[in-house]
């Protein structure tokens, strides 16, 4: 398999972010990402006018952020060719994003916050319909904002990667409840838009450059073959198939990078001579080896079933046996800070 690193969510000036796209295609490519998924609220002008396609090492794929009339019900849309109308409710349009070949995740699915009248939460509310592929599990800039206190406003502003500490318990709870029923695929996203900000009354400060946030959440992706970089509309193409394809799949994790580079993970489980990958759904025919590696001398890795912990050992590399049904993951933890977090393993399910 080959792994590659990237950032998803984030808004340039084709809706409210501040950074044009080529710009923010030439800081993901300064911060190493391999690829990057632009979502610009309720529009696909990125695609349009040709924005999409590789910069230098990284290519530049663009989907869209959609919502509802109440500003509810956020969708990141992915592999589709014209946005849908805002006057939809959310079962609709995911379920015509669907039909028209396209797939999506639902974005910061539990936001709660309320000390900002500005920024208020954006939850989804629309859970009755299977038509989504996946949901945001971690998102940075909303747990940032839930995180924002008076006291800490100042640090967290200074310091915008300090202050990510998890994904929502709650998040993590719903995503692991439904991949009992169907597989449903979780990614991580920087929903970076490089607002600025008066802190002083008189220092603008931008609190999320791109770059910044380019070093925080990441989703890795794992594929069969290596990309091809060219102009070549038949390459682009192709890559960006992997990509989609592995994220719709669930063949990848997220992680914190501010933590430490998590490149090298793996999650995977051995049932004879054959191994299966994160996203897998596999028969439960005696025990289930899992093997479990990550690129650092030691961490804690916590095994995952059906959301609750039933192991965890430190080590760089550990095999946990099973004999259940279940949807399993994996959770790393690093110096005691959430580090990654991987797809599930479904087995015995249907």
């Amino acid at each position: 398999m080959f792994e590659y690193v990237g950032a998803i969510h984030m808004h340039s000036v084709f809706s409210d972010g501040s950074g044009e796209v080529k710009d923010i295609a030439r800081s993901a490519d300064e911060s190493g990402l391999d690829y990057i998924i632009l979502t610009d609220h309720n529009t696909l002008r990125a695609l349009k006018e040709g924005f999409e396609g590789w910069y230098n090492n990284t290519l530049l794929l663009v989907g869209c952020e959609i919502n509802d009339k109440e500003n509810k019900n956020h969708y990141l849309a992915l592999g589709i060719e014209d946005a849908f109308s805002t006057r939809l409710n959310a079962k609709e349009y995911v379920k015509q994003i669907k039909e028209a070949g396209g797939f999506g995740f639902i974005a910061h699915p539990h936001e709660k916050r309320t000390h900002m009248k500005e920024h208020p939460p954006y939850p989804w509310t629309e859970w009755d319909t299977n038509d989504f592929n996946g949901i945001e599990i971690w998102n940075h800039m909303s747990e940032w904002m839930e995180n924002l206190t008076e006291q800490n406003k100042y640090q967290n502003f200074m310091h915008p990667l300090k202050s990510i500490i998890k994904p929502a318990d709650e998040t993590l709870q719903v995503w692991d409840e439904l991949n009992l029923k169907r597989p449903v695929a979780g990614i991580g996203g920087v929903d970076a838009h490089a607002h600025k900000h008066n802190i002083l009354g008189f220092l603008e400060v931008e609190i999320f450059p791109y770059k910044v946030l380019f070093k925080s959440i990441r989703t890795h992706i794992l594929v069969d073959k290596e990309f091809v970089k060219g102009s070549d509309d038949q390459l682009l193409s192709e890559a960006k198939q992997k990509v989609y394809s592995a994220l719709a799949s669930g063949s990848c994790f997220f992680a914190n990078d501010y933590h430490g580079d998590s490149k090298g993970f793996r999650f995977y489980a051995a049932d004879g001579n054959k191994n299966y990958s994160m996203g897998s759904t596999i028969e439960l025919r005696n025990k289930i080896k899992f093997d479990v590696l990550v690129p650092v001398q030691k961490a804690e890795i916590r095994l995952i079933r059906n959301g609750k912990l039933i192991d965890s050992l430190e080590n760089n590399e550990c095999e946990f046996i099973v004999d259940k049904s279940g949807a399993y993951r994996i959770e790393v933890y690093l110096g005691g800070s959430a580090w990654i977090y991987s797809n599930h393993i479904r087995v015995g399910l249907e």
